[in-house]
């Protein structure tokens, strides 16, 4: 594959290198892989943008990702995908297919282990931390 067909195999990771603020060092081809060097302001996002090359290709036969943590470089703003400023002055969340409370926590607080806070927040409409709906709004405190 040439430099610019994996660029595109790799787009959703490459977004969210610049979503999240990770400053790269290289990325070029080095043999037949992308090679994608670079630093992350924390070991949180190090971690999602292994979760987004993991969910391109679990093999990553064609890549090579080389990323540290540099806890000097800025932290990105805190993402809000599908929320919105509740009257509260809280988040709101709309539940997407293959949500979880771990999954949300990891993106909202960077550690999933954050769920029970959730459903805290949300026992007017939740039963339980394994039953939520696509389409729910839940509050994130």
């Amino acid at each position: 594959m040439t430099l610019d067909e994996l660029k595109n195999k790799y787009q959703s990771v490459l977004q969210t290198i610049q979503d999240k603020g990770v400053v790269l060092s290289h990325i070029n081809l080095d043999g037949p892989k992308l090679f994608i060097q670079g630093a992350a302001p924390s070991e949180a996002i190090k971690n999602d943008v292994w979760d987004k090359i993991k969910a391109v290709d679990a093999t990553f036969s064609d890549l090579t990702c080389d990323l540290s943590v540099d806890t000097s470089l800025p932290q990105p703003q805190q993402p809000e995908p599908a929320a919105a400023a509740a009257g509260d002055g809280g988040r709101t969340y709309t539940v997407k297919s293959g949500d979880t409370l771990s999954k949300i926590a990891k993106e909202f607080y960077g550690n999933a282990n954050e769920y029970n806070k959730i459903f805290e927040a949300n026992q007017d409409q939740l039963s339980s931390p394994d039953k939520i709906n696509v389409g729910q709004e839940l509050k994130i405190p």
